[in-house]
């Protein structure tokens, strides 16, 4: 059973930058992608980011690109995601995600096996 600890959320200034990270613990872990997702209160969890394990192909939100960095260790089963020039609409609970099977695609939770229980941004204006 693999499971994902999220860290690094808390209380940031508009503009400022956090560093979330992701563990992921398991007697032997593999995996074939893992991601970001977010759910601010009231919607609908969303997909932040996404990285290829094996070739470290990243794909990003559009709301993410040029602000959002998802990066990973192999050897430390750890994900990463840095976050600058934070908005208050990047207030949400964050959580990571890993595929435990191939798929095609990354995009959407349907696509992923294994959930973190989450660690909460806030962006304050």
């Amino acid at each position: 059973q693999v499971q994902l600890v999220e860290s690094g959320g808390g209380l940031v200034q508009a503009g400022g930058s956090l560093r979330l990270s992701c563990a992921a613990s398991a007697r032997t872990f593999s995996t074939y992608a893992m991601g970001w997702f977010r759910q601010a209160p009231g919607k609908d969890r969303e997909f932040v980011a996404g990285i290829r394990w094996s070739t470290g192909i990243t794909t990003y939100a559009e709301f993410g690109k040029g602000r959002l960095t998802i990066s990973r260790d192999n050897a430390k089963n750890a994900m990463y995601l840095q976050m600058n020039s934070l908005k208050p609409e990047d207030t949400a609970v964050y959580y990571c995600a890993a595929q435990g099977f191939a798929r095609r695609t990354y995009l959407t939770e349907d696509k992923y096996d294994y959930w973190g229980q989450g660690t909460q941004v806030t962006v304050s204006s």
